[in-house]
């Protein structure tokens, strides 16, 4: 029985790694920290291709034209490959911003902080939206060593900051990478 799931799926993290952000799913009523990886490259033949595991590849390719069209970020021509590291299905849309993060971080080759943990569903608009059960998602992110988290603006309004926790509120996609590409 693994009786930290969270340190399993981030014990061979490379924190130091263009393309990696840690996303903060449900398993169940267990949130777990995962490590979620991008690679983005332009592409040798015409049509670039996407593939993902441990992903919806609906989901990807949502992600992938949300990030063009509201970011600039010019995935036209580039392959994007993501994984959920460990195995995990990431089935649900709190693991969103986590997994435009990797892929942001991966096209622009700049590092994550490594403190730095997200939370968020991203809609069309680019706009990010709460997602359920933000406190125990947190809760988590704080007791494996996450000193920071970007959340909806909404969630953050709604919780404080604490217990060594500082909560980044972000209402788009633009804000929370403005943030995290800047701490």
């Amino acid at each position: 029985e693994v009786t930290n799931p969270s340190a399993a799926f981030l014990a061979q993290r490379v924190a130091s790694a263009a393309g990696s952000a840690v996303a903060v799913p449900l398993e169940g009523s267990r949130a777990l920290l995962v490590e979620v990886q991008a690679l983005v490259a332009a592409t040798a033949f015409g049509m670039p291709r996407r593939t993902a595991v441990g992903v919806d590849l609906n989901r990807l390719h949502l992600l992938i034209a949300v990030l063009t069209k509201r970011l600039g970020l010019a995935l036209g021509n580039q392959d994007v490959y993501v994984n959920a590291v460990g195995g995990l299905r990431l089935a649900e849309p709190a693991c969103d911003l986590g997994l435009a993060a990797a892929i942001a971080s991966s096209y622009r080759d700049k590092v994550l902080p490594a403190d730095l943990a997200f939370v968020g569903e991203v809609g069309l608009q680019g706009e990010l939206r709460p997602v359920s059960q933000i406190e125990r998602r947190l809760t988590e992110a704080q007791r494996m060593g996450f000193r920071r988290c970007v959340v909806p603006a909404s969630d953050a309004k709604r919780l404080r900051s604490g217990n060594g926790q500082q909560l980044i509120g972000a209402t788009e996609l633009r804000d929370a990478f403005e943030i995290a590409f800047a701490a």
